[in-house]
């Protein structure tokens, strides 16, 4: 059991480091096995088809993305402060990434709904699932803030789709200039969104 445990972990990493490296479409079934040092017949007897594959790897990056976010945004400082935290782990992962490949990779989610979101209704689908969770996420800490009279926001849902949003069109720009410090302008712009009512020093972190 181990072994085709460890196997079927070998391909879900492999077809992760591939479709990140060079998208998901020019990738083939005989180069994600090579990658990841398995037999062809491995691959069919754990997944049905690369789509399965690539639900699969959507769905145990999302677990381990999750329980980053959700320890960041349900941590104990101040509300404003956990979304400020959560740009600045964002910029370091994809910091950490251009530092160990030579390239940013960008969002994982954000390069397959760009790719796929027209091609494949099951991928469509499983993607609108964690940017609706992340935008949930979101929400409930814009929520805090506002009943602290922090940010001036209508509409907490609508505010928390501008911040993803956001967040992912700045990852995708340092994805497309392989510059991270297209990141350095997050903060900056959800206190803006928000309408952020809180003392300068807190906004430069002085």
């Amino acid at each position: 059991m181990g072994r085709t445990s460890d196997a079927r972990e070998k391909i879900i990493n492999a077809a992760q480091s591939l479709i990140e490296l060079r998208g998901y479409s020019a990738l083939g079934v005989a180069e994600i096995c090579k990658t990841a040092g398995v037999p062809k017949g491995s691959f069919y007897y754990f997944f049905e088809s690369k789509e399965a594959l690539a639900l699969t790897v959507l769905e145990e990056h999302w677990a381990v993305q999750r329980g980053e976010w959700s320890r960041v945004l349900h941590g104990d400082a101040e509300p404003l402060q956990r979304l400020r935290q959560l740009f600045e782990e964002t910029e370091a992962t994809q910091r950490a990434g251009q530092k160990s490949c030579g390239t940013v990779s960008g969002c994982l989610f954000g390069n397959l709904t760009l790719e796929l979101s027209n091609q494949t209704e099951a991928i469509r689908r499983s993607l609108q699932e964690i940017f609706d969770a992340q935008v949930a996420m979101v929400e409930s800490v814009v929520a805090e803030a506002r009943e602290r009279g922090e940010v001036a926001v209508a509409d907490t849902n609508e505010a928390a789709r501008a911040i993803v949003a956001q967040l992912e069109g700045q990852v995708l720009l340092a994805k497309l200039y392989n510059n991270t410090s297209q990141l350095s302008v997050l903060w900056a712009n959800c206190l803006a969104l928000l309408g952020a009512r809180i003392p300068q020093e807190a906004a430069t972190g002085a």
